[in-house]
Formats: C-alpha cells, structure tokens, sequence
C-alpha cells in the first residue's frame, strides 16, 4: 500500500514544488529509467574522447581507515565490493520478507515460481556451457543466468493494467529465486582461495547478530556494525563480500513488539488525549500533553513495525536511486570501437543465446511441466503472458553485469565480449517482452 499524503495537515509550497519530483520517484519504472541512463552514460563517455578519464575514474585508489587498519581499493572495487554488498542486504531482506509472508510463504504458491527460476537458471547457463566448451570463457557459465528485476517490473508498469496481477508476483517471485540461486553461484564459484581464520571471525559477527536478534534488540545502529565487520572479515576471507549482506538480512528482526490489537487500543488511547490536550490555540511547542501524546504515538508505532520492513522500506530508495545507477555508470562503460575480439566470441555469443533464448525456453517449460500437473493456468492468465515474462526474464544487467566482472576480471577481452553481449541481449528481451505482452489480451474487468 503507497504512503498517503493527508492534505489535511496543510501543503507547504515547497511541497507543491517538489510534488511532480515525488511523483517520478515513487513510479515502479524510475529505477528502471535511471539504470538505462546510467548505462548509457557509461557507453557515451567510454567511447568518447574523454574515455582515458572514465578509466581513471574507477581505477582512482581511495582509502578508508588509517595505518595497520588501513583498507585500499581502486573505486571500482568499492562500488562492486562495497556498494553492491548493500544491494545484496536489501536483496536479502526481500528473500527473507517472500519466505516468512510472500509469494514463497506456502508451497502451493512457491512450485510455480520455484520450478519456473530453476528452468531460467540451468537452460541458460547449459546454453553458454555448449558455446564456450573447452574455452577459457567457459568460466562465464553463470553470466546468463540472473534476472534483472529493476528493469522487468518497470516494462510491467509501463504496460499497465494489460498484465495480469498474477504475471506480476510470478515474475517478482522468479527474479527473488533467481537471486538466490546467483548468490549461492557467486559464493560456491567465483570464490578466490578462502582464509578459514577470517571466515571464522566473519561467523563470529553473525552468530552475535542472530544471537542479539533473539533477545529482541531491534537498533538498526547495532545491526549496521554487526554487518560492517561481517563484511570486512568476508572480503578478507577470500569469500565475495557481497554475499555478507544477504547473511546479515537473515539475521535482521522480523517480529513486532506490538500486535494489532494492543497497537489499536494503545493507538486510540494516544488520539483521544491528543484531541483531549488540543484545545483553541494550542500548539506543540508550548503543550506539553500534545507532545507527550504525539512522542508516545511515535514510540508505539515503532514497536508495531518490524525492522526488517524499516530497513527494507528506508534502503530501497538509496539502492535503486544510488547504488543501482553508480553501479550501471562504473561496470557498463565497454568500448566498442574495435569490436569482439575472436577469443571473446564465445562468451559473447552463450551470454546472448542465454539471455534472449534460455531464459524463456527454460522458463516456459517450466511453466507447462507444472501446469500441466495441476489446476491448469491462473485465471486471466495465458500461455502468452508467461512467454512474455520469460522473455522479460532474459533482462540480465544488474547481476549479469556483476558475475561479468568476478568472471573475467583478469581477461579485460572476454569482460568487455560479456559485458557487450548483457547489454545487447537485455535490450532485445526487453523489447520482445514488452511487445509479446502488449499483444496479449488484456484481463477482463470481475463481473459486476
């Protein structure tokens, strides 16, 4: 449910003036619009003549903390270490909310989207195997095998109420599985040689987190350090940083102080002596009852909220409108003036083949095995919509572009091949998606 604007408590006219901005952002196609900006960005400048200074942008070395607790990295590295490890914790929080109440909670609703993932994961990645057998490139393998879901529900939303609800959660719930399963390639094989000792001081952090979240401490401040360490002793370990901030997720509260009743009661209790206190002329700053209430309505409030939702609810605007573009301008920058090279042929061609064709063909198979053993297809729904959902899942970029980069981050030809062929392949299944779905009947209004 979207945040309701109460014009009632009056519209300052910095309000009225920022209100089109609030609007833009609130969209479900914005993130979507900033990642393609971003990305186009990169392309523009990469093949520009300032392209040396795109280079030494990202090269640049910045440094955080001081003598032995110094840590080093090029940019680069922070934005893909650091940056994305965020990305993953708000990913993580996701996982952990589908599995507790979402479209995950139960196994009538998770077969579907489950099966569907596992097919958009193994044909893609069999397709780019075939392709690259017995070449370096075939290091890749995970490439095509994620879906971007920033871009997918921003082509959802610009069609509108031509897709089904149904299409909409089946697609969401297939990029979270699909994140899982990105994770779990991300830490079982494009880990570098592992420091148990580190690994073992990075467990430590997390056990204290799990062990703080079952003694009820919810203070995001004391999760923020928890984590902090965790990643620091997770990107020593030789372990990808980033899969830090999806274990940290798991260890973030998903339980109220407050249960709905005790928050309706204690809620009308805190209105009717505010309205009590409020009296002709009375303001806040010099009643006393009015703030009491007000500070007690806030404290209650608070207490009837989960932090999982908080933190969810408070990051995802700094990922999808920070951290997901500054992302996209530093990995998407590929120069294209002298092509492919031969030897990154391959890549290139199995990312292509696993984005724009296995992804579908896996998903719609998928589909049609377990419809096949079951009601039949959801109400509204045709085969069309999911062909066209497969398709959208063939939008790789976001994680697509990251495996590209742990990938072939020693082979600057088969990155740039890999990275050219992301960028080329989720654009066509973009298209085609967005085009199968607006040629598909749109869902009859409910009778009456």
């Amino acid at each position: 449910m979207a945040i309701r604007d109460f014009m009632a408590c009056g519209v300052e006219p910095i309000e009225q003036v920022l209100m089109p901005f609030q609007e833009f952002f609130r969209s479900k196609s914005t993130s979507g619009i900033l990642l393609i900006a971003s990305a186009l960005a990169a392309l523009v400048w990469a093949n520009s003549p300032w392209a040396a200074s795109y280079d030494a942008l990202w090269r640049t070395e910045f440094t955080v903390g001081f003598g032995a607790a110094a840590l080093s990295k090029p940019v680069i590295l922070w934005v893909n270490d650091g940056l994305m490890a965020l990305f993953f914790f708000v990913v993580g929080l996701e996982i952990k909310r589908e599995f507790l109440v979402g479209e995950l909670s139960s196994r009538s609703q998770a077969v579907l989207p489950i099966a569907a993932a596992i097919g958009g994961m193994v044909v893609p990645a069999a397709l780019f195997a075939l392709v690259n057998r017995g070449e370096p490139s075939l290091a890749g393998w995970g490439i095509p095998m994620a879906t971007d879901i920033a871009f997918a529900l921003g082509i959802l939303a610009l069609l509108g109420d031509r897709v089904p609800y149904q299409i909409k959660i089946f697609l969401t719930a297939v990029a979270i599985v699909d994140d899982i399963g990105s994770i779990l390639v991300i830490a079982l094989f494009y880990t570098a040689d592992i420091s148990f000792a580190m690994l073992g001081l990075g467990a430590l952090c997390l056990a204290l987190a799990f062990v703080a979240n079952r003694m009820g401490v919810r203070t995001p401040v004391f999760y923020a350090l928890a984590g902090c360490l965790l990643w620091f002793f997770v990107l020593k370990s030789g372990v990808h940083s980033t899969v830090a901030g999806v274990l940290m997720a798991f260890a973030i509260p998903a339980r109220t102080r407050c249960d709905a009743a005790g928050y309706s009661v204690n809620a009308g209790r805190l209105l009717e002596d505010y309205r009590q206190a409020a009296g002709p002329g009375e303001s806040v700053l010099t009643n006393r009852d009015m703030h009491s209430a007000l500070l007690s309505m806030q404290h209650i409030t608070t207490r009837a909220q989960t932090p999982l939702q908080r933190l969810e609810h408070g990051l995802h605007p700094l990922v999808d409108y920070v951290v997901m573009p500054v992302f996209a301008l530093a990995n998407a920058g590929v120069g294209l003036s002298g092509g492919i090279t031969a030897p990154a042929v391959p890549a290139a061609l199995g990312t292509a083949l696993g984005l724009v064709l296995g992804k579908p063909v896996g998903i719609v198979l998928m589909v049609l095995f377990i419809i096949r053993f079951s009601e039949g297809y959801p109400r509204g729904v045709t085969l069309r919509h999911f062909i066209g959902a497969g398709l959208l899942g063939g939008i790789g970029f976001t994680m697509s572009l990251f495996i590209a980069t742990l990938a072939f981050g020693y082979a600057p030809d088969l990155l740039a091949g890999a990275k050219t062929a992301v960028l080329g392949a989720s654009l066509v299944a973009g298209i085609a998606g967005y085009l199968v779905l607006r040629s598909a009947p749109a869902p009859k209004p409910p009778a009456g």
